[in-house]
């Protein structure tokens, strides 16, 4: 606590900073200081608003109040008083790994954002970003923004919560300095969207971002795309108001169940006049809880302040009633000790029946997908619930309003349940005139508080009795002896409830079941819909389910649906993936101005728990538009599901994707395509097959993986071919990959960089696994954002491939024996017990292999032979080209001869015996044998040097004739192209011959 006080107070000092005058603020026409940056335009150019930390518009996005940097700073200082300082940057393909491979505006390197740099090694650091002042915002106001958080922290496995990197928004305005969102404790490589609410705030405030790292932490976090939606107040032209509707002071409309609500929606506090809202009761906690009594026992609602309860992640940072860090509110957290979860009572008086009675409350949920907040009626003993949220709503306060028609006296009993990690608080509790007391009379008695939850922390009741472990639950297979752990999980019809879906919207819009009224072809009886909601924002609606999962390759979920909805609405189903802190869009439907609906299959893949499935929906409810969803159902999820395609890994992809799958938690994804500007498939030449296109913008990640799903254990060795394509200057590596079941992916074959705009065939033998099952999987990683890659004709046979045709030696020996009295090792300078290159040719590094002999006395003496022999070659044209690199020790050490045999008889085709410096060199040789053939691999001494003898480094036999290829520092580095099996890289240069067929990469 003492170190967020610490923050806090620097954070007021920086606040308090004057920002420059001048030129900084671009205003053409003149505008009156209160008139900057306060989210509307003025002048008639919108130069007002720019450089307010943001522009006026986004020329990239098309987005109004946004600052992608792609023009400059927009106004925004770094305000840290070390070296560890904001900069604006762009992304380096050249140091990849240590920060965004892209900027997050236009998906490539060559888009601007502000990252943090020089964070010093021996001391807790803080670098701080502060925007210009800006002024008025509006309740509605949203701030969105995307941030990447790369890096690590040495020897901080193991820390709590408050010594991992932690990247903070707070506002501060007059004294105040308020927290609006922090980074959540985990989440993956790669660009994340911040969403933060700082409500009304009247005259000046100013955001100010900070990164705080222990020491020993490189972390490094990136901003772009800062957005502000909706933070202009109401205007100032009369209105004319509906009659549901009050006129506010500046003139716009008010919505009658909106006035005397705690919020200033009108902007001038009209709404909430103190003679006019004089007959309203509001507890806002700031002295006790009024008539409101908390239920004895733990746990318990608490009293307290954001001041003193601390920055841990999950908590308020405010209180709701003055939006400040010493206003109090109440709240429950979990059982620090134990995780579990119970409830927390709080009840009203007794108040009389009614008709005209209204509660409205707002409520913070952060911290826990399981957390809960219940508003209930009590009757006679007898609780009903009218108003439940579930979920984690996010870091702010959101506005919930119940009506009450009871003919009976009656109270209200509010519940809060946190679960691990998350609280559950509340704040402003505001009746309406109709709401009377009952005098005289007995008060309405509570129920029984039920008692102790028969389970432990961790774990779920069934309905039957029991307790199962709450991983159990919802993971697509019944553990409960009555199945009731899974049926509350997303699937259902909505005849008999939500079937397990919770409303996690904090605006307008809300989710709700609704009974149809009118037929429907697509949707029956009850079904999910869209309804207005009681919330504060201006934004979808959203709708999750409990947490699933683990899910297998074959996962998906059906729904039905119906939109009627104009160009601007959508609906949408998005995948929270809990483990990684990433959210992905899975499908969208876009309104078309019209009526759509049918039938649509989603798939989820294989994902480990927990994540959730979203539903999102923006419709115009005034405007009659509608959305609506039902009878979801969840295939072929579970783990153990086998599909009756499993095994099918020959496919030609023209009917579908056979037996592989898309990998969802992928940074971009593989494509069923016709086309989209790859050229034509390879099987027809106008149907079908599978491509990735990482120049789309939506491709924001390096890696695209395809992969099977769980296969039974080979005895036997196979053969998998298959066609690609690679094309573009920065395509990247296309990897072929085993991963037998409990052990690390090996890669079977590589190829990186462009081949050309054709088809290649490649093979690549998948070994025996014993008594392993396994998966197969390719995988692209691409260099940059800037090309096409693409596979089709895949044929899975028995048996090895045969002699390869390539060979880096980083997966294995690729068949070659070693004979004589010298041993040829395959090593790496990291593994190897010979003195060998610090550096493979592959990979350039000390981690690629290479095969080696040692020449030394002991090892091979003079005139004698070490010997690598390949497995016989079928030629398949008359002239073909043996490449390879190797190295010989500075001396004498020996000669490397290449010898082919063919029917008994062998014939030297080329011999190396100078040493030519300690770098690789290319050897190559045309072969035109007329039968199979073998080639071997022969060092012979020449003289007594006793060092370090011949190392060999990648090889490959080529269709073509052998040309003479520039030293490794002449070759142009967008030129090169390399094709090996293995895991490595090399850089091969051919001339078909005519008539030769296919040339470059096999």
């Amino acid at each position: 606590m003492a170190a967020g006080g610490q923050v806090l107070v620097l954070l007021v000092l920086l606040a308090k900073t004057v920002l420059p005058c001048g030129s900084v603020i671009i205003n053409s026409c003149s505008s009156v200081a209160e008139q900057l940056c306060d989210f509307v335009c003025n002048c008639s150019d919108c130069s007002d608003e720019n450089q307010c930390g943001y522009l006026q518009r986004s020329a990239v996005l098309d987005t109004p109040f946004t600052c992608d940097f792609e023009d400059g700073d927009c106004g925004w200082q770094d305000v840290g008083t070390s070296t560890y300082r904001w900069v604006r940057s762009r992304a380096s393909l050249a140091t990849w790994g240590t920060g965004p491979h892209s900027d997050h505006t236009v998906g490539t390197d060559l888009g601007w954002f502000l990252v943090t740099v020089s964070p010093p090694a021996k001391t807790v650091a803080a670098a701080w970003l502060r925007s210009p002042e800006m002024r008025e915002a509006a309740v509605t106001c949203e701030i969105r923004a995307w941030y990447h958080l790369s890096g690590s922290c040495e020897g901080t496995q193991g820390l709590n919560e408050t010594e991992q990197p932690v990247l903070r928004l707070d506002v501060a305005y007059g004294d105040e300095v308020v927290g609006l969102w922090q980074s959540p404790p985990h989440s993956s490589k790669g660009w994340h969207q911040l969403v933060a609410y700082p409500g009304r705030i009247a005259g000046q405030f100013q955001l100010i971002f900070s990164l705080t790292q222990p020491p020993a932490c490189g972390a490094e976090v990136a901003l772009d795309d800062i957005i502000f939606r909706n933070c202009a107040l109401p205007g100032t032209r009369q209105q004319h108001c509906g009659t549901q509707e009050s006129n506010c002071s500046r003139g716009s409309c008010v919505a009658w169940t909106r006035l005397c609500d705690g919020t200033d929606d009108c902007g001038d506090g009209s709404d909430e006049d103190t003679t006019q809202c004089k007959p309203f009761t509001n507890c806002s906690f700031e002295r006790d809880l009024c008539d409101w009594e908390a239920g004895a026992g733990l746990p318990s609602w608490d009293r307290n302040t954001s001041l003193n309860l601390g920055t841990l992640y999950g908590f308020p940072t405010r209180d709701h009633s003055t939006n400040s860090r010493a206003g109090f509110f109440l709240y429950v957290g979990s059982d620090p000790s134990t995780g579990a979860s119970s409830t927390a009572q709080l009840s009203s008086p007794s108040f009389q029946a009614t008709n005209s009675c209204s509660l409205v409350l707002y409520c913070h949920l952060h911290g826990s997908a399981n957390s809960s907040l219940s508003v209930f009626y009590v009757i006679n003993s007898t609780k009903q619930l009218v108003r439940e949220r579930t979920g984690d709503l996010g870091s702010y306060w959101v506005r919930e309003r119940v009506d009450f028609n009871l003919t009976e006296a009656f109270k209200v009993l509010i519940e809060g349940v946190a679960s691990s990690g998350g609280t559950v608080a509340i704040d402003d509790l505001i009746l309406s005139p109709g709401c009377v007391k009952e005098q005289g009379k007995p008060p309405v008695t509570l129920p029984s508080r039920a008692g102790a939850s028969p389970c432990a922390g961790g774990e779920v009741a069934c309905d039957s009795g029991g307790c199962i472990a709450a991983e159990l639950a919802c993971d697509f297979s019944d553990t409960c002896t009555d199945g009731s752990d899974e049926k509350r999980c997303g699937a259902t019809t909505f005849e008999s409830g939500a079937g397990g879906w919770h409303d996690v919207s904090v605006g307008h819009l809300r989710w709700g079941l609704q009974r149809h009224t009118e037929l429907n072809t697509f949707l029956t009886g009850s079904f999910l819909a869209l309804h207005e909601g009681e919330g504060q924002m201006v934004g979808a609606a959203k709708a999750r389910t409990p947490l699933l999962g683990p899910s297998g390759p074959t996962c998906t979920m059906e729904m039905s649906y119906h939109i009627h909805s104009g160009p601007q609405g959508f609906l949408a189903v998005s995948i929270l993936d809990h483990t990684t802190g990433t959210t992905q869009l899975a499908w969208h439907m876009q309104g078309r101005g019209g009526t759509a609906g049918g039938r649509v299959r989603v798939p989820l893949g294989e994902r480990s728990r927990p994540f959730q499935v979203e539903l999102l929906a923006l419709v115009d409810l005034q405007g009659s538009e509608s959305v609506g969803v039902d009878n979801v159902t969840f295939e072929q999820c579970h783990l153990g599901v086998v599909s009756p395609t499993a095994a099918e890994l020959t496919c030609n992809f023209e009917r579908d994707m056979c037996g592989w799958y898309q990998d969802q938690s992928s940074d971009f994804r593989w494509v069923h395509s016709m086309g989209q500007g790859q050229g034509s498939d390879h099987t027809t030449g106008s149907g079908y097959f599978l491509s990735v296109d990482p120049s789309a913008l939506w491709s924001r990640g390096q890696r695209a993986r395809l992969v099977t799903s769980r296969q039974d254990p080979a005895a036997a060795p196979r053969c998998l071919s298959f066609w690609y394509l690679l094309a573009g200057p920065q395509i990247g590596t296309l990897n072929l990959k085993l991963q037998p079941e409990g052990q690390e992916e090996t890669v079977l074959w590589t190829c990186r960089g462009t081949q050309g705009s054709l088809w290649h065939r490649a093979w690549a033998t998948l070994p025996a696994t014993g008594q392993k099952p396994y998966r197969v999987a390719f995988e692209v990683l691409r260099d940059g954002f800037l090309g096409d890659v693409g596979l089709d004709d895949l044929a899975l046979t028995a048996g090895p491939c045969g002699a390869e045709l390539s060979c880096s030696f980083e997966a294995e020996g690729c068949g070659l024996a070693a004979s004589g009295q010298g041993t040829w090792q395959r090593q790496s300078n990291g593994t190897g017990t010979t003195a060998g290159p610090a550096a493979d040719h592959t990979t350039g590094t000390a981690t690629g292999h290479y095969m080696v002999v040692s020449t030394g006395k002991g090892s091979l003496p003079a005139g004698h032979r070490a010997v690598l022999t390949s497995q016989p070659y079928q030629p398949s044209t008359p002239a073909q080209c043996l490449a390879f690199w190797y190295q010989l020790s500075p001396g004498t050490p020996g000669s490397l001869g290449v010898f082919v045999e063919q029917s008994g008889v062998r014939r030297k085709v080329l011999s190396v015996s100078t040493t030519e410096g300690s770098g690789w060199h290319r050897g190559h040789s045309t072969v035109q044998p007329d039968g199979d053939w073998q080639r071997a691999t022969l060092p012979r001494w020449c003289s007594r040097q006793w060092e370090l003898g011949v190392t060999m480094g990648t090889s490959r036999w080529m269709t073509c004739t052998c040309r003479t290829e520039p030293a490794l520092s002449q070759r142009p580095v967008t030129s090169s192209r390399t094709c090996v099996a293995g895991a490595a890289l090399r850089t091969p240069i051919c001339t078909a011959l005519p008539g030769a067929g296919r040339a470059g990469c096999p």
